[in-house]
């Protein structure tokens, strides 16, 4: 049994299989405007010549794509040197601590409270 929503009855109603595969809204054949860009916006107007476009930005993949694939022996998350060791240490200290809190806190937790 197939379904759609009855705008009138507030409420979903049997339907065909071409009108629940065509619900209101939404028809084959209505052709509409392609949506704009998001990330490669350029800085120039698409008016202008598309041959000589600039971007925001330069392209460095290309860069990391060797950085990252150099075989040099250390793993991916490393590969950028003294900003990537800080980042990994801290993530570990902060993990084993708040292991260390937890594990604290657990036993904390289990122990009854003294009546005076």
């Amino acid at each position: 049994m197939y379904y759609k929503f009855s705008s009138f009855a507030q409420k979903l109603v049997g339907a065909l299989p071409t009108d629940a595969y065509t619900p209101q809204g939404f028809r084959a054949g209505v052709v509409s405007e392609r949506p704009a860009m998001i990330f490669g916006t350029p800085t120039k107007l698409a008016a202008e010549s598309v041959a000589s476009t600039e971007y925001l930005r330069q392209n460095r993949v290309p860069d990391l794509q060797k950085l990252y694939q150099k075989a040099d022996g250390l793993p991916v998350h490393l590969k950028r040197g003294v900003p990537d060791r800080l980042l990994y240490r801290t993530t570990m200290a902060l993990t084993i601590g708040g292991t260390i809190y937890c594990l604290v806190a657990l036993y904390m937790a289990s122990q009854p409270k003294h009546k005076k």
